[in-house]
Parts: structure tokens; C-alpha cells; sequence
């Protein structure tokens, strides 16, 4: 027999080996604790790889609903893909030059968001506003989802990039203080803090870099948007083809 660490002779009724000196006995239980946590190790990562699925399948699963829904949600689908484009193809300066009815609708939840952050202190309860705008399409989507309302989700990941779009033309302003704020007040002469991103990106010594971080905001508003487009069109189409197969 050999010693299952250095491969020498081992010698009879001996319980150490005389050449690396391990201890069969101990060695043996070392090899089955390895052995039990790569095992853990190779399970844990096939749960997580299963989750990952089964989310990814859920995500990708339309909606139960009968024809009169689907016709409701692929007209739905085709205003959100003209609307989207209208805001797609449009720059910071035109964004911010006419802002459209949404930009009202994103600043009640803009300003609920300073309120409910303002309580983490000045920095936070600034930065809450543009965290509200994101924070209540995203709350819709996870409860659309509960729901299984695949379809409401995709809308709200659009409606996540849209509030993107209508954060870029603030960012980008932070230095110019141009743009009108809530009360009448501009950013060049408010006082310091009034304009949200003028004071975060001073206090986080980013200011210089103001319109790479508003271009940066409105590409992913656009991605966000196109993604949840085509999330939506994907869910569509599957369900049509599942109720032309089911009809077969």
C-alpha cells in the first residue's frame, strides 16, 4: 500500500507515514471534509444556477390573458414604442427645452423623495429626489410582478429609462444653473443646495464632469427603455404563438 499523500511505501500497522509523516487516520477525515465542501460548493452553485433559471423563465413568461387583452396590450405596446422613440431621439438640450406631461407626473414622486430621504441628512435628502423618480416604477414593476403581470413590468423598466432622460437635462445643468427649479428659482441664483445636482456633484468633487455623467444618465435611459420595449414585444409575441398553438 502506498501513503495517499506523498505515494511512498507504507509500512504495515504503522499509523503515521515514515516519510511525510501524516497520520492516515487524520489525513482520511481532511480528504472527506475536501471532498464534502467542494461537494457544497458544486450544490450551492446549481441552486443558484436553478434560481437564476427559474427567474429568467418567469421573467420570459407572458401574462395569462384572452385575445381582448392581447390586442389591448399590443396597441398599448405600439403608443409606448412611438412615444419611446419621440424620447429616444432626442438630446439633453431638448429634453430640457420642452419636457414632456411625464416630467410633471416624475416630480411628485421627485419631491416625495426628498421628503422621504431628507431624513438621512442633507447629501441623501438631495440625492432622494432622483432616487423617488426611480424608486416608484420600480416598486410598480416588483408588484406587477407578484402579480405575474410580466407585460405592466417591461412598461415600468420604460418608465425607469424615461425618468433617466428626465434626470440628464438637471445633471447636465448643474454648473449653468440655466434651468427653472420647483418655486421659480434658477441654479445660478438659488442658493447653494437648492439645485439637487449642483450641490451632490459638488460635494462629491464631480462637478467638472457634469455633462459626461448627464450623457452617461441618458444613454442608459435610452438602453433601459429600448430593453423594456423589447421585453414587452418578446412577451407578446410568445403569447400569440402559445394561443395559436393551443388553438391548433
Amino acid at each position: 500500500m502506498q501513503c495517499p499523500k506523498c505515494h511512498q511505501p507504507r509500512q504495515a500497522q504503522r499509523p503515521d507515514c515514515p516519510h511525510c509523516g501524516i497520520y492516515f487516520s487524520k489525513y482520511a477525515q481532511f480528504l472527506e471534509r475536501q471532498a464534502a465542501t467542494a461537494q457544497a460548493v458544486i450544490d450551492g452553485t446549481a441552486d443558484r444556477e436553478s434560481s437564476a433559471s427559474r427567474l429568467w423563465r418567469y421573467l420570459l413568461t407572458p401574462p395569462d390573458a384572452g385575445s381582448g387583452f392581447w390586442y389591448g396590450r399590443a396597441v398599448l405596446w405600439v403608443l409606448f414604442v412611438l412615444w419611446g422613440g419621440l424620447f429616444i431621439l432626442q438630446d439633453i438640450a431638448s429634453l430640457a427645452a420642452a419636457p414632456s406631461f411625464l416630467h410633471n407626473v416624475d416630480l411628485v414622486f421627485h419631491e416625495a423623495g426628498h421628503v422621504l430621504f431628507g431624513v438621512f441628512g442633507s447629501f441623501i435628502g438631495s440625492l432622494g429626489g432622483s432616487l423617488g423618480q426611480l424608486l416608484m416604477p420600480l416598486i410598480c414593476a416588483l408588484a406587477l410582478l407578484r402579480q405575474r403581470d410580466t407585460f405592466g413590468a417591461s412598461l415600468c423598466l420604460w418608465w425607469i429609462g424615461q425618468n433617466c432622460l428626465d434626470i440628464a437635462p438637471y445633471m447636465a445643468d448643474a454648473r449653468a444653473g440655466q434651468l427653472p427649479l420647483l418655486g421659480g428659482n434658477f441654479g445660478h441664483s438659488a442658493p447653494y443646495g437648492f439645485h439637487d445636482w449642483e450641490y451632490l456633484l459638488s460635494e462629491t468633487g464631480l462637478l467638472a464632469h457634469d455633462q459626461g455623467l448627464a450623457l452617461l444618465c441618458l444613454n442608459l435611459g435610452r438602453l433601459l427603455m429600448l430593453l423594456g420595449l423589447t421585453w414587452a414585444g418578446y412577451l407578446l409575441w410568445r403569447s400569440r404563438a402559445q394561443r395559436r398553438h393551443a388553438t391548433d
